[in-house]
């Protein structure tokens, strides 16, 4: 299997690859907007490109409840990390965001991946990644983004793994009636987002439903509340439960990890890309 994120191409048929997670909000869950300052943020990129980051993903609004950031705001506050990324690194870059008219400045500025945790709901997303030759990740959620969603219920679908699986499935096609290649379309269980912490470690453990659609999936587990639960830790606390998780989901078939730590995610998709190439090598000489 190979990905396509602008001018560069990736076997990804053992290796995951990682994403480093750059947050340009004031309130991140993660690092509460540690890096909010733009030298700050930089010098965050420096470090995640050096620990081995495959792209970089900046992200102006958090996906969770929070005060409103207007369309204007959230250009302030992606386009120039952009810019500057796109000039220092010769990595794909990812806009984070759930706006068409986002997405479409960021490409501009240089990024060639939209990341929409909404799923495409606004129309104009798909329109400027066709524009742009750009590649697009789907992610599922209940609602909508930024929405609260305390009680999600997928009883009408037979459970989460289903419902996710039928929306993503949905979403793919889409991109694909829109033009876009296979090999550009991502897809992501959106584990937090509308799922109880159990329905999130269900998606997780059943990633192989997802990964039968045919479209590499993305795994965002990085220090997610549900870790936390299945742990009993704190957001500073799950190091090592992400590690877990995204060795799992490797094993799974996903390939493409979303990360706050490249380094060691860095050492846990090649480890696990040794371990599958040698799996696969094996059945090979058996048969």
């Amino acid at each position: 299997m190979r990905l396509l994120l602008g001018h560069h191409e990736f076997d990804i048929t053992y290796r995951a690859l990682v994403m480093g997670i750059l947050n340009r909000t004031p309130d991140s869950f993660y690092d509460g907007g540690q890096y909010w300052d733009f030298d700050a943020f930089l010098a965050k990129a420096e470090v995640l490109v050096n620990q081995g980051a495959d792209f970089l993903d900046v992200g102006g609004v958090k996906a969770g409840p929070g005060p409103e950031v207007t369309v204007a705001e959230e250009l302030d506050r992606v386009v120039p990390a952009v810019e500057a990324l796109h000039r220092r690194f010769d990595l794909p870059i990812s806009v984070d965001t759930f706006r068409g008219s986002v997405a479409r400045a960021c490409y501009e500025a240089g990024a060639v991946i939209g990341n929409d945790i909404s799923g495409f709901a606004d129309p104009a997303f798909l329109e400027a990644a066709v524009d742009h030759d750009a590649s697009v990740v789907a992610c599922h959620v209940r609602l909508a983004p930024r929405v609260p969603d305390p009680n999600p219920d997928y009883s009408a679908d037979g459970g989460a793994v289903p419902a996710v699986r039928k929306f993503l499935k949905s979403r793919a096609e889409q991109a694909l009636a829109m033009g876009i290649a296979r090999e550009r379309i991502m897809i992501d269980a959106g584990l937090d987002l509308g799922k109880t912490p159990e329905m999130s470690a269900d998606l997780l453990r059943n990633s192989d439903d997802l990964v039968s659609l045919g479209f590499p999936v993305f795994l965002s587990a990085s220090n997610k509340g549900f870790l936390g639960e299945l742990v009993g830790t704190e957001v500073d606390d799950r190091h090592e439960a992400t590690l877990a998780a995204h060795a799992l989901g490797i094993g799974l078939g996903c390939r493409i990890l979303r990360s706050h730590d490249v380094a060691g995610n860095r050492r846990v998709a090649d480890t696990m890309a040794e371990f599958l190439a040698a799996k696969d090598q094996l059945e090979t000489n058996a048969a």
